[in-house]
Parts: structure tokens; sequence; C-alpha cells
């Protein structure tokens, strides 16, 4: 009994942290985004870019080149991944996307490179970068005949439009903007602008209460849930309520509570760019850039989206919401699974498997990356320490290749959106190139400086060749790609 509820204290206390810490300001702009995505722009302009149709040579380098430019985890990719597959990307360039941006996006190669130094840093660019197109290709070379049949069911409700309103633009580009005012660690978005001092006593005698509720060591990685998360949490519940009355039939119109829950969506962020610090007798809240990044942003949203018809901005919340239905229940279910796990696997364990580079070592790496799942940013201060402790640098590339990529909570949320018969093909080539980049990188690592090279080659030859082979047989078949 005792160990089924230290589980399920694991579990809640994973979730809540969670909640408390990333759901607002990366992945609520990030649905909106994927609505917008859905609702507002033309299959055309998805199509032209990173259709099936498109020629590899430009569709994977824009799909990478639109990743590298997002800082966010894993759990806030997703949503938009979600976005551009249903509105006609093809699986390949869809998939280099969801592979690369959590993986190569700018933030997580700069903090990789201040904490692990800069040649691990290239080395995560570079592998990432070959193996999300790597596995794009593949997996649209796999299932090719999946992908032409999702090309043709396409939803193509707008594709009317030659190209995406001026309203749908500025709404999209505002979305972006929030996304980035609300994620980004820079200055001017973390200077301190004011402070003001509100006297609550219970303040500190309840951040106290949180912390024995949900214990955590800062060192693995692992964090508590503050007193201001504690209040993200009851308005996310609000935003909850609200919405469910709100949104289920907005295509049929608004009413009290749709607005309801927007403006609790909108209070929310603002309140989650605050910082609040509880001290004896009194609470600081500090106002920083953040929070007027968030304040402007919102404003731009609403600006724009005043402008569109009724039946743009319906559309875009029901498909924001309907994002929501299909994937944070999911996202729920697996941060709280993983949060039980945890209590299980010791860290101990993996270090003293991956202090060789080996297959072993590597293909461990790659399964603490699924069961241990840090934000992103976060997984490198772990990485670090699992450094310190002897990991070797080969197996500590596989586990951040693979941390923010198969976690179990995005492998249930992938699976709703491409069915699990792909999420299973993904998985697999992400897990196989991982240990592959773990060995690679180990073996250069180690001074065998021909044998890495001879490994890059095998898997290049490998990967286009058969992509190659494939482009031919769709020349010579058309009728059946």
């Amino acid at each position: 009994m005792e160990f089924m509820l230290g589980l399920l204290h694991g579990g809640l206390g994973s979730l809540a942290s969670y909640l408390a810490a990333h759901v607002l300001l990366c992945l609520m702009p990030a649905f909106f985004i994927a609505g917008a995505m859905a609702a507002l722009i033309p299959k055309a302009s998805i199509t032209r870019w990173l259709g099936r149709n498109t020629s590899a040579f430009v569709s994977y380098p824009a799909a990478a080149a639109a990743g590298s430019l997002i800082a966010v985890c894993s759990c806030t990719i997703v949503p938009l991944f979600a976005g551009i597959y249903k509105k006609g990307a093809g699986v390949g360039p869809a998939i280099t996307f969801l592979f690369f941006a959590p993986a190569g996006n700018i933030m997580a190669l700069a903090y990789t490179g201040s904490i692990l130094g800069p040649e691990f840093a290239v080395a995560r660019l570079l592998l990432s970068l070959l193996f999300g197109v790597g596995i794009g290709l593949l997996m649209s070379q796999i299932f090719w005949r999946d992908d032409a049949n999702h090309d043709a069911q396409t939803d193509t409700l707008f594709a009317q439009q030659a190209t995406m309103a001026p309203a749908a633009l500025g709404v999209l580009l505002s979305l972006v903007g929030l996304l980035i005012a609300g994620t980004l660690k820079l200055w001017p978005l973390t200077t301190t602008v004011a402070t003001v001092d509100v006297p609550l006593a219970w303040a500190q005698t309840w951040q106290a209460t949180l912390f024995e509720w949900v214990p955590f060591d800062a060192t693995k990685g692992e964090e508590g849930v503050s007193l201001q998360g504690s209040i993200l949490i009851g308005l996310l519940l609000l935003i909850a309520a609200t919405a469910w009355r709100g949104l289920e039939n907005i295509v049929e119109g608004a009413n009290r509570w749709t607005w309801l829950a927007l403006s609790l969506a909108a209070s929310t962020l603002l309140v989650a760019a605050l910082r609040l610090t509880p001290g004896p007798g009194n609470l600081e809240v500090a106002l920083t850039g953040r929070v007027f990044g968030v304040a402007m942003t919102l404003w731009a949203v609403w600006h724009f989206a005043q402008q569109l018809p009724g039946e743009d901005w319906r559309a875009w919340l029901w498909e924001a919401w309907r994002f929501v239905k299909q994937i944070f229940v999911l996202l729920v279910a697996g941060v709280f699974i993983v949060g039980m796990v945890r209590q299980v696997i010791r860290p101990e364990w993996i270090e003293s498997l991956a202090g060789s580079n080996t297959v072993t070592a590597n293909a461990v790496a790659v399964g603490f990356g699924v069961f241990m799942y840090f934000p992103t940013l976060v997984e490198v201060p772990v990485a670090r320490m699992f450094l310190d402790l002897g990991m070797h640098r080969g197996p500590l590339l596989a586990y951040l290749m693979a941390d923010p990529e198969l976690s179990l909570q995005s492998m249930l949320m992938v699976a709703a959106v491409i069915g699990r018969t792909k999420t299973v093909a993904y998985v697999g080539l992400v897990a196989v190139f991982s240990i592959c980049a773990g060995l690679l990188y180990g073996t250069w690592v180690d001074g065998r400086v021909w044998q890495a090279l001879a490994m890059v080659l095998v898997l290049v030859v490998a990967v286009f060749g058969s992509t190659w082979m494939w482009f031919k047989h769709r020349q010579h078949h058309p009728a059946s790609a």
C-alpha cells in the first residue's frame, strides 16, 4: 500500500508541477496557433512548401528551418505539427518538423553549447538535422499510400483563397509573437520593471505547504509547485469548465461562456508572466518585461481577430478547441504515468549502464529519455549532471536526441494525430537513429575519426539511397503513388 501511495503521489506531483510551470505560456498559445493554421491558412500555402508533391529539396529544409525558430518542448510542438499535417503537409516534412523543432531549435542549441560545450552543440545540430530529414524521408517512403490518401482527403474548406487574408495573417503572427514573448528567457523579457508588495501573511505559509505536498529535487531536474503555480492551476480548471460550455458549439455562435473562457485565458497568461515571490508577511509581485510583451501580443491578437469574418474566427476557435480535446487529455495521462515511473527508476542505474559507448549503453540512454521526460532546456543541466557522474558523451547525446522526441506523453499525442501504426514506425526510427547518433558521436569522442566518418557515410547512403529508389518507383508508377 505504501508503494502504491508513493506511485500515486509521484504521478500527481509530476502532473501538478507540469501544469503549474509549462502548459500556460507555451502550450496554450500553441493550441491557438494550431487552430489558426487549420482554419485560417489556405491549403495551398502549406502544400506549396511542405506538401507531399513539393520537391524534397524545398520541403525538408523548409520544415527544418521552421522548427529551428520555435523554442518549445516536445509537448508544445505536437499541436503545431497537428495543424500543418491537417492542412496538407506531407507526412515526411511534417515529421521532420516534429523531430527537429524540440532538439535543434536555436535556444536549445545555444543552451547546450553553454553547458556541455560548443562541440556537443554542433554534434546535436548536425545529427538532429541529418536524422530529422532522414526519418522524414523514410516515413514518407514507408507510408506513401497513406500519405496520398491523406493528401486527397485534406480539409479544403479555405482552399479557395489564393492568399492568406491580412487579418488572418495578423492573428497568426500575433499568436507566434505571444508564444515567443511567453517562452524566451532573454532580456528585456526577463528584466524586472517594477515591484509591488501585497500584504498577504498567508503567502509564505501556503508556499511551504505546497513544497511539503509536492517535494522535489532541483538537482535532478524536478520541479515543485509554487504559489503562483497553484493559482495558475486554479485558473486552468476554470478555463476548462467555461471553455466546455463556450467553445463546444462555437460554430453555431458565441455565448457569454465563450467570452468568459477567452477572458480567463488571457488573464491566466498575464498572471503566468508575473513573478510572484512570497515573503514574511507579504507577497512581492514583480512586473517583468514578459508581462508587457504578453499584454501587447494579446492586444494584437484581439485587434486582428475583430477584423476576421464571423465564420473565420468561429472556425479558428473550434479548431483550437478540437485540438485541445484530442491532445490535452493524453498529455495529462502521459505526464501522470511518467511521474509514477520516475518513482521506480533510479538515475544511478542509468549512470552505471551508460558509462561506455556501446549499443546497450546508448539504448539505455534512449529508454531513459522515454520515461524520465524533462521540459525543453531542463534536460541540458540534467545531462550535465549525468556527464559529471560518469556517463559517456555518446549515450549522453543519444539521451538528448530521444528525450525531446520520445516522452510517453508525446507518443500518445502523436498517435492521436497520425494513428498508431505511423507512430510506432516513427518511435522505432527515432530510437534507432538516436542510438546511431550516440554511437557515432561516441566513436568520434573516443578518437576513432575514420570509423565515425564511415558510419556517417553508411547512414547517408542507406537513407538517401532508399529514398532515391522510392522516387524512381513513383516516376515509373505514378498511378500507384
